[in-house]
């Protein structure tokens, strides 16, 4: 279980797995960042930089989608090293699947997963439309070496099949042009033959996955490695009709009982050449609903006390339980989800009423013991990931509306991996020695001398919250230095940094209102910053449920934690850019970030009295961008994201990852150039700080 609290930066939490198929132990890293800006309302239309800037940028799918254009062009016309394909006018469908599938697991590509991690299937569908409906010409296609035998077997099974290895033709799903069939079978030509032996290749060896039946991935398993060459070289060289559209589905049957595959989801609505759905209708049709689903959470607006199951889902979005007992694409908190860590992985166990794998015979006492004093139901130690250090403050009636809720869910029977942790940690005998050295229950406490808000705040943040988990340095043996507990450290295992909550020169929000810290948690963006990055999961699927009163008291006591700027937490002595380094930082600055960011570093759409952040932060006077841990800044060039998707920003901006078009020279350049340009004063990177951050 986890709440991850910090406005900034990233976050860790902990979550319940065991080292049996009984319960509970586990790690979760998860981390966050966010830009620290000075901001402006995200209104319809045009949206303009500070005063004194020029940047003009408009409210627009157009402005939203450059998030993608670094790898598949302006326009989605497709990347110039032919890896990247083109997106401009598939059908909206297709591209619907396929963003659900990279966000969801079904298909492994780490730049787009991280970039739609947190985003809504509204807004997926959005941007399917917007590529969609864009209807530009093809270039001719790039010349292929291939003999004209190879050439003429292509053709014939893209047109013809071969009945005898069970290969449909190709044109039976893909249209008699190859253009694409309506409403989301995509059109073959005009992409490179590497691209479509790569996808062919993913298809064979389960890194690229439909929904059941997945007749792709079988049609794919039935080729061999000359149809391969042959089909795609045949495909890559031909010429891309004029009206490359893809053509109304003809009633057909279609091949391999594809009829739920995505080929002919129903839901989609055609208008001319536009092709667009209901995010529910399309995932109904796309994904089938597994039978085991948990009681719904309440709306941000409830604030459960009766009932307990209700109260329990509650908590569980407090903690945020299902982010290390969920594992990306499958069913809620039947676990599975590995772990990194210093000492090994850990695996979250699974948290469904299964008497054999889950909580079936877990009476609240065990459930209390676990969380509390981090003791499975056998008796055995639970490793201290699981944080029951913070867990020991959870009151008797939170524990028990936990424990209700999870036993109110449908049982999955889901067995649990063993973890692998190497020698002598994997032993109960370490763990003992951990918790004697380490450990010491403790009970919430409320203080006399403070009101009830922050006393409530004060119970989430070090409790289930146990934000400490990742904005503390830890000690050797990976226990958090109590004496320097919220002030910021190295996330173990992760390539993160989590800032300081009590200095204000990194992550402490003591100078911001309280209603712009619930703002950030709320809806991830305020008028001083957006999450970006890992964090967009904490708001996502946690702190967007807080009701007003905990997210009011969450703000209170993290607010009261920031002390003044502590002078030497933001900068170091570190060297400044050598002038050859700082004239390419300067130029790659002008040709990948300046039309966003401004080419005075500050920003677009955001204004200081603004009530809501705006497109693009500034990076002038950024606290994030002059940290004098680099981490996190590199980590955003290089990987890019979208704040999540919420009711309070629906369609965030996005930042593109340059991870695949800059080399780590080039990224450090920029960002030395960016640390210490418009009165910036951080320390220069260097290729190998680019390269150690690459988790």
């Amino acid at each position: 279980m986890r709440l991850i609290l910090i406005l900034l930066k990233p976050v860790v939490a902990v979550g319940l797995a065991h080292a049996r198929p009984t319960l509970i132990a586990g790690i979760c890293a998860v981390l966050a960042t966010a830009w620290l800006v000075v901001a402006a309302p995200a209104r319809a239309g045009t949206l303009a930089a500070p005063a004194g800037a020029s940047l003009v940028v408009s409210d627009s799918m157009a402005q939203r989608m450059k998030a993608c254009t670094p790898c598949h062009g302006a326009e989605g016309r497709a990347g110039q090293d032919g890896y990247y394909p083109r997106i401009a006018g598939k059908p909206a469908g297709y591209l619907f699947d396929q963003l659900r599938s990279f966000r969801d697991g079904r298909r492994n590509q780490a730049a787009m997963t991280h970039l739609l991690s947190h985003l809504s299937d509204d807004y997926l569908m959005a941007m399917a439309d917007y590529f969609a409906d864009l209807d530009l010409p093809y270039p001719p296609p790039v010349p292929i070496a291939a003999d004209a035998g190879l050439l003429r077997r292509g053709e014939r099974l893209v047109r013809q099949g071969d009945p005898a290895a069970g290969l449909p033709s190709c044109t039976a799903c893909h249209g008699e042009a190859m253009t694409g069939r309506l409403p989301g079978t995509p059109g073959l030509l005009g992409l490179p033959r590497d691209y479509l032996v790569a996808q062919i290749g993913a298809w064979q060896h389960g890194q690229r996955r439909g929904v059941e039946p997945d007749c792709m991935g079988d049609i794919a398993r039935r080729l061999k490695p000359d149809d391969v060459l042959a089909v795609t070289s045949w495909l890559a060289s031909q010429h891309v009709p004029a009206e490359a559209h893809a053509v109304a589905d003809d009633g057909r049957d279609l091949p391999l009982a594809c009829a739920r595959s995505g080929h002919d989801a129903p839901g989609f609505r055609q208008a001319g050449s536009e092709a667009t759905a209901t995010a529910t209708a399309t995932a109904t049709a796309a994904t089938p609903t597994p039978t085991p689903t948990p009681a719904p959470p309440p709306s941000p607006s409830q604030s459960p006390t009766a009932d307990p199951i209700a109260r329990g889902a509650y908590l569980a979005r407090l903690g945020n339980c299902a982010g290390c007992h969920t594992a990306r694409g499958d069913l809620p908190f039947v676990g599975g989800r590995g772990i990194v860590t210093p000492f090994g992985t850990l695996y979250a166990g699974n948290l469904t009423p299964d008497r054999e794998t889950g909580l079936g015979d877990w009476t609240a006492e065990d459930f209390r013991r676990a969380l509390r004093d981090g003791r499975s139901r056998d008796g055995r130690l639970l490793y201290p990931a699981f944080p029951y250090p913070n867990y020991s403050l959870v009151s008797d009636e939170d524990s028990d509306a936990l424990h209700a809720f999870f036993r109110s869910l449908a049982p999955v029977r889901r067995p649990n991996r063993p973890h692998e942790l190497a020698f002598p940690f994997d032993t109960q005998v370490a763990l003992q020695g951990w918790r004697t050295l380490f450990f010491e229950p403790a009970r919430f406490q409320p203080r006399d001398d403070r009101p009830a808000e922050w006393n409530r705040g004060d119970y989430l943040v070090r409790g289930l919250g146990h934000c400490d988990a990742c904005h503390s340095p830890r000690n050797l043996l990976g226990a958090v230095r109590r004496n320097a507990a919220l002030a910021g450290g190295e996330l173990p295992g992760q390539a993160w940094y989590a800032p300081s909550l009590t200095d204000s020169a990194e992550a402490g929000v003591g100078d911001w209102a309280v209603d712009d810290i619930v703002a950030l948690l709320r809806d991830g963006v305020a008028r001083h910053g957006s999450v970006i990055g890992p964090m967009a999961e904490v708001v996502a699927t946690s702190t967007r449920y807080f009701n007003e009163a905990d997210l009011r008291a969450v703000a209170v006591r993290l607010k009261s934690l920031a002390a003044p700027p502590s002078g030497d937490s933001a900068r170091g002595p570190g060297a400044s850019t050598p002038p050859s380094a700082a004239r390419r930082g300067a130029a790659l600055y002008e040709q990948h970030c300046a039309d966003c960011h401004g080419k005075d570093g500050r920003g677009a759409g955001f204004q200081p009295n603004g009530d809501a952040a705006g497109i693009y932060p500034p990076l002038a006077g950024n606290r994030a961008v002059a940290l004098l841990n680099a981490t996190n800044v590199i980590r955003i060039v290089t990987d890019g994201g979208f704040p999540p998707s919420t009711p309070g920003n629906p369609h965030p901006f996005g930042m593109p990852p340059f991870g695949h078009t800059l080399k780590p020279s080039e990224i450090a350049d920029v960002i030395s150039f960016i640390r210490q340009a418009w009165g910036n004063d951080a320390p220069a990177v260097t290729a190998t700080d680019v390269e150690r951050t690459r988790p």
